[in-house]
C-alpha cells in the first residue's frame, strides 16, 4: 500500500489522473517487492511530494545539508525498533520542484516516478556508494519500472 500526499504549496503541478497513476505503478512496485521477499503481510510506503523550500529543511536536519535535493528516503526497517513492523517500509519525499527543472526526457510525471523508485530502493537497502552497489540499485530500479507499467 502506499499512501500518497501532496504539501498545499505544490498542489495542482500534478493533476489528479497523474497521481492516481503513480499511486497505481507504486502499488504495483510494492506488490512486486512483496512477492519477492515473500512477504506475509503488504508492503507499506509513503510518498510525499514537496516544494524544495521543505526538502531543504528536512536534508538541513536529516543529513546537514542545507540545500535542496530531488529525494530523500527514511527507511523503518533500520534502527532501532526496525523489526517491529517489518512490512512498513518508510517514507519517501521528493521535491516536485527539483523534479520539474530535472524531466526533460521523461515528463515531470515519469521523473517522479523514477525519483520515488530510486527513493524506494534505499527502503529496501540499496544504495550508490560503489560502483556495484549503484550497478546494482540501478538494475533493481529498472526492474521495477518496468514491472508497474504493465
Amino acid at each position: 500500500m502506499i499512501d500518497l500526499s501532496v504539501d498545499a504549496d505544490v498542489v495542482g503541478r500534478l493533476q489528479d489522473g497523474e497521481l492516481d497513476v503513480l499511486r497505481e505503478r507504486l502499488s504495483r512496485m510494492l506488490e512486486a517487492v512483496g512477492l519477492t521477499e515473500a512477504s506475509a503481510e503488504e508492503l507499506e510506503a509513503s510518498l510525499r511530494l514537496v516544494s524544495d523550500a521543505t526538502i531543504q529543511a528536512l536534508n538541513r536536519d536529516y543529513r546537514g545539508k542545507s540545500s535542496p535535493t530531488d529525494v530523500l528516503a527514511f527507511a523503518q526497517r533500520e534502527g532501532e525498533g526496525a523489526d517491529l513492523h517489518p512490512q512498513l517500509l518508510g517514507d519517501i519525499v521528493v521535491s516536485l520542484d527539483t523534479a520539474a527543472r530535472q524531466c526533460a526526457d521523461r515528463g515531470l510525471r515519469g521523473e517522479v516516478l523514477f525519483l520515488a523508485t530510486h527513493g524506494l530502493c534505499h527502503l529496501l537497502g540499496y544504495d550508490h556508494n560503489t560502483d556495484d552497489e549503484e550497478a546494482l540499485m540501478n538494475a533493481r530500479m529498472t526492474a521495477l519500472l518496468a514491472g508497474s507499467n504493465s
